[in-house]
């Protein structure tokens, strides 16, 4: 059997899968279609990567702030909302509960 120059890098490639054997030639085929078809799977999980990488550039260069600083700000806060805070204040008056249970009986 005699090898080209083009089909040589996959010759290597199907050795070391260990897809050698009597058949090599059938087998090379396969490998071949199998490499084929897998690329634009290939080219997806590129795209894939990519995307994440953009992400985690994105995030890296977020402004952080230190853990007491962040705090510090959510105190100041809801202090300065609280008055606004139902759970806290409750409601002026009972229509104005979202929450509140509706009257089971309707005029028609």
């Amino acid at each position: 059997m005699s090898i080209t120059r083009e089909h040589q890098g996959s010759f290597r490639c199907a050795i070391l899968n260990g897809l050698w054997s009597n058949k090599f030639e059938w087998r090379l085929i396969g490998f071949r279609l199998l490499r084929n078809s897998s690329l634009s799977s290939q080219m997806s999980t590129l795209q894939q990567q990519r995307k994440v990488v953009e992400q985690l550039r994105r995030e890296a260069n977020f402004r952080r702030l230190p853990v007491s600083a962040a705090i510090d700000d959510l105190k100041k806060y809801i202090q300065e909302h609280e008055n606004d805070d139902y759970l806290l204040v409750g409601f002026h008056s009972q229509k104005a509960n979202p929450f509140r249970e509706k009257s089971s009986c309707t005029l028609l």
